[in-house]
């Protein structure tokens, strides 16, 4: 039989022997949720009915050129497309999702692209022709971001799409619609700066009026800026007074001051019509008691911005290519806006015939 001192030690033993179990247990329990927490916070997210899902870390933005995102034209378009694909997905503006860089001028370019690259965006968007130069250096210097250009090509830059848009197409259809539409057969075309990209809108334009009256005059005039309203409304006041009742934009910011032009014309009893350009322009044309947008020339290149952006989160990334977007695959686009019903079938007559390849559009002025 044990003596008293010896029951003591032993019961002794096992309290602390139970004591030391107990802690043993509560660490283990701590490290695991800690280790649940580390991996949740790194790999997944639960949703509200338990699943897993894999978290979301890619992001995206954008580079303006000279217009603005509320540009009412090419920027916005873009940003919207932008937008959608980070609620797609998710996503809030800013460096966890999707997020732009405003530029105001040329110089504004490579500042603002390296910006984004410190802030560590995965693919990123120069919105517009201009900014080829720039994306192409900034390409070559940083070879494991993806680039994407809008409206230019960017040669022998693996980490670099180069986004096309076939516009003289979707310009030729608003040719035949405003031959169909003038009183006058004295038309105009405003663009920006004279380009690549802008003349094929003159070339479609041009070439879409004379298939359906070649007797019609074509006045062309450029603003030089994609960002001078002013000089839009005056130069589009001086051909509405020289009879040309239906003017065709592709100047940008440049294109708004057209439609003021038009609607001030028009509240004083003139019938005349603007054309709108890359996206639909429908609303900025209304005003009390009538609207002045005939139809729009749609560019989709916030569709494009969602595609490559899918494209790059999916591992995707076509770098090194140069993607059409034309008729066939809705790229480009015209709305019906102010077109009657004749006029609207002849044009999705015309549309047809693009796209089955029975009319050739060409992309240079003639």
């Amino acid at each position: 039989m044990l003596s008293y001192n010896q029951r003591k030690r032993q019961n002794h033993f096992w309290e602390e022997f139970k004591l030391k179990k107990a802690l043993a247990t509560s660490a283990t329990a701590l490290a695991i949720i800690g280790l649940g927490i580390t991996l949740t916070g790194c790999g997944h997210q639960s949703t509200a009915n338990g699943e897993k899902t894999k978290s979301t870390t890619h992001t995206v933005a954008l580079v303006t050129d000279g217009g603005g995102i509320d540009d009412k034209s090419f920027n916005q378009s873009a940003w919207e497309g932008m937008k959608a694909w980070g609620k797609e997905h998710g996503l809030s503006k800013g460096v966890h999702g999707y997020n732009y860089a405003q530029s105001t001028s040329n110089s504004d370019f490579a500042p603002n692209i390296n910006k984004l690259i410190k802030a560590n965006y995965k693919t990123i968007f120069g919105i517009g022709f201009n900014l080829q130069q720039t994306v192409s250096d900034a390409a070559q210097a940083n070879p494991k971001t993806n680039f994407a250009i809008v409206d230019a090509v960017v040669p022998n830059r693996k980490n670099v799409a180069s986004a096309t848009f076939q516009t003289e197409q979707s310009s030729y259809l608003a040719g035949v619609a405003t031959a169909l539409s003038t009183k006058t057969n004295r038309v105009g075309f405003i663009g920006g700066q004279k380009s690549a990209v802008i003349s094929t809108f003159q070339a479609g334009f041009t070439e879409g009026v004379h298939a359906v009256n070649p007797k019609i005059k074509v006045d062309v005039k450029y603003a030089g800026s994609f960002t001078a309203p002013d000089k839009g409304q005056s130069l589009a006041t001086a051909m509405y007074n020289n009879q040309e009742d239906v003017i065709m934009t592709a100047a940008g910011g440049t294109g708004n001051g057209v439609f003021t032009a038009a609607k001030n014309l028009a509240k004083d009893g003139k019938k005349v019509w603007v054309i709108g350009a890359d996206r639909d322009q429908k609303s900025d044309g209304a005003y009390k008691g009538g609207n002045v947008t005939l139809t729009s020339t749609i560019k989709n290149v916030g569709s494009a911005v969602e595609d490559l952006s899918n494209r790059a989160m999916k591992d995707q990334f076509p770098g090194g290519e140069v993607l059409k977007y034309n008729l066939k695959n809705h790229g480009v686009d015209i709305s019906r806006d102010g077109l009657s019903a004749q006029t609207w079938q002849k044009v999705q007559a015309a549309k047809e015939a693009i796209i089955s390849g029975k009319t050739k559009v060409s992309d240079t002025v003639k």
